[in-house]
């Protein structure tokens, strides 16, 4: 029997066509892009598994909220409307919007790191490691072994290596440190969840050295209900008691709100400490705008404030959890390998396990999502060596990631159970013929975020 499809929890009410081009007309596109996804129209994508951020279906009370919204320059209505929803689901003392999680993270580490320091998380993501290495600071991840091992089905394989994490701040020192972080769910490794005990261990270790913690929250609200379903003494617990749990846990967030509160653009900074705070406003002011719009329109706060709330919905949730489960097992059935246990907003496929034959230096991720873009018309991203391989300025050599994936993440509300089957199929007819498949290099490569607007040409 397969994973059984999750009834939407909701009905259709706008559609939107989509067309599928010729094998000819993807061919030409992908040369004309330089064979990376991100380069290619969106029109020209049949199902487009290239990010859940920002490119779900916002809801009817969303778009009521959006005609709602108040355009004043300072203190409009729809900031006090949003800050009466972050005060209730997060709980901090301070908080101001951002146009985005990466405006966030470039706010926090312009106040907060120097050139030299470090800043340790389980996975920092693509946004937050350019952020610290654009202030000369560098990440360190110290995810639990078991997030590399594609097939251990650890239930919260996003958890922080505590003996890491020790050694870590006793070989850097507070001095080094400025801040610690951790991301849930670990987008990096799978979308997989941290459980709330280590979330405590977490905290403790970091305030006991007199560290601040802030959480990467862009998918609090999957990771808030993979705890309620795999964490004993929280199964009676609603997501939005589990939220606050964790949230008193820290000094502060960064949070994408495209992830889970469901709107196209925004994001949030939060904290308790009111210098630091003071400092933030003054980043924000001089590099997004006004504290209480920070680069958003009015309306886009007012969409915010409703989408938190329906990202916290546990209908919602299970039927979003059931939807990523369901493509995993359609790929598990065809014999594609994918990172277990299935992780909150996407499918990763183990790129590396599929092109054994394709070194890292070649990108067989990046190889996978071209040929599932050539085969079906369908767009991933690469979570390998284009997204993550780095040259350490200590010893001048390559570092390159343990997994080479494709993620397949999946738009909120968006697809329906044929469309997740016909992207299963795709893959199935690549991995028939995977051995007849090559590599890439680069033609151009920026230094930071190089899968943006990398280009590459096959071998």
């Amino acid at each position: 029997m397969t994973h059984p499809y999750p009834p939407e929890p909701f009905r259709i009410k706008v559609v939107e066509s989509i067309r599928l081009i010729s094998p000819a007309e993807r061919e030409s596109a992908l040369k004309e892009a330089g064979y990376n996804l991100f380069s290619m129209k969106a029109e020209d994508m049949f199902i487009d598994l290239l990010t859940d951020s920002g490119t779900g279906a916002m809801s009817q009370e969303q778009w009521a909220a959006i005609m709602r919204g108040d355009e004043s320059y300072a203190g409009a209505r729809s900031f006090h409307r949003l800050k009466t929803a972050v005060e209730d689901v997060f709980g901090f003392k301070h908080f101001a919007p951002t146009h985005q999680g990466r405006a966030a993270e470039n706010i926090l580490a312009a106040c907060l790191v120097k050139p030299g320091q470090w800043v340790p998380s389980n996975m920092h993501f693509d946004t937050t490691d350019a952020n610290i290495r654009a202030r000369g600071g560098r990440p360190a991840n110290l995810v639990i072994d078991e997030a590399h091992d594609p097939e251990n089905r650890h239930p919260f394989k996003g958890n922080m290596d505590i003996a890491k994490l020790k050694a870590f701040i006793a070989k850097y020192g507070r001095e080094q440190i400025p801040l610690g972080m951790i991301t849930v769910t670990n987008n990096a490794g799978g979308g997989q969840p941290v459980s709330m005990e280590n979330l405590k261990a977490v905290a403790d270790l970091y305030h006991q050295n007199g560290i601040p913690f802030f959480i990467d929250a862009a998918r609090y609200a999957e990771n808030c209900y993979f705890i309620k379903q795999r964490e004993p003494g929280y199964e009676q617990k609603s997501v939005k008691e589990i939220a606050r749990e964790m949230f008193a846990l820290a000094d502060g967030m960064t949070m994408s709100a495209k992830k889970d509160a469901i709107v196209n653009i925004g994001g949030l900074i939060c904290m308790n400490d009111d210098t630091l705070f003071q400092n933030v406003q003054n980043e924000l002011i001089l590099r997004e705008g006004f504290p209480t719009y920070g680069g958003l329109a009015g309306r886009d706060l007012d969409a915010m404030a409703v989408g938190l709330y329906e990202g916290l919905d546990e209908d919602y949730l299970s039927y979003r959890i059931g939807q990523t489960a369901y493509l995993a097992k359609q790929l598990n059935d065809a014999g594609i390998p994918t990172i277990q246990p299935t992780g909150g907003h996407g499918v990763y496929v183990n790129a590396g396990a599929i092109f054994p034959h394709i070194p890292n230096y070649e990108f067989p991720a990046q190889a996978l999502a071209i040929e599932l873009y050539r085969e079906g018309g369908i767009r991933g991203v690469e979570i390998g060596s284009v997204m993550f391989a780095c040259l350490d300025p200590e010893d001048n050599t390559w570092h390159y990631p343990k997994l080479e994936l494709l993620r397949l993440a999946i738009p909120r509300r968006t697809y329906t159970q044929s469309h997740l089957d016909y992207v299963a199929e795709s893959l199935a007819r690549i991995k028939s013929r995977a051995s007849q498949i090559r590599g890439y290099k680069y033609t151009y490569a920026p230094e930071l975020l190089r899968h943006f607007t990398a280009r590459f040409e096959p071998l």
